[in-house]
Parts: C-alpha cells; structure tokens; sequence
C-alpha cells in the first residue's frame, strides 16, 4: 500500500471528520473510497469519450442509418408486425 500526504482545507477537513465520527470509520477510509469512486467515474467517462470518438468516425466514414429507419423500426416494438433492426 502507497502512502501519500495530502492538506486538506478546513472547509473539507472538519465535515470530514465529523462523517468519520459518525460512520465510525477513519478519515483515511473515507478519503479512500471517495478516491476510488472517483477513479471508476473517470474510467466510465474515459469509456463514453471513445465511444463517441469511435461513432464520430463511423459517421466519417459514411456509416450511418437514416433517422425515419430508425424511427419505424422503434415504432414497431411491441407490434405484431415487428420490423427488423435497420442496416
């Protein structure tokens, strides 16, 4: 385990002690599992930006649906004459 030394402003350092008092779990922890929360946010950010990246350059390449297509084919979900996906 890593050990790294942070400052925190009184701002965040009193309400962090007093929900470490509450919880009855260190600042440590809770510094801890706000840190990890953060980093799998940023993970799923990261995973979305390639995403739309990769759909950006699909619409470059003139890799795209027609929205009407679209539209009919959602419209019959749920309908007995159910279309399939557009192409």
């Amino acid at each position: 385990m890593g050990i790294t030394s942070i400052r925190l402003a009184d701002d965040i350092d009193k309400p962090l002690e007093i929900l470490a008092s509450k919880l009855d779990r260190s600042k440590n922890y809770l510094i801890n599992q706000a840190i990890k929360e953060f980093l799998a946010r940023q993970s799923v950010e990261e995973s979305r930006w390639a995403d739309t990246l990769e759909a950006l350059e699909s619409i470059k390449a003139g890799k795209s649906i027609a929205e009407a297509d679209v539209n009919a084919w959602l419209n019959s979900w749920g309908t007995v004459e159910r279309k399939e996906p557009p192409k």
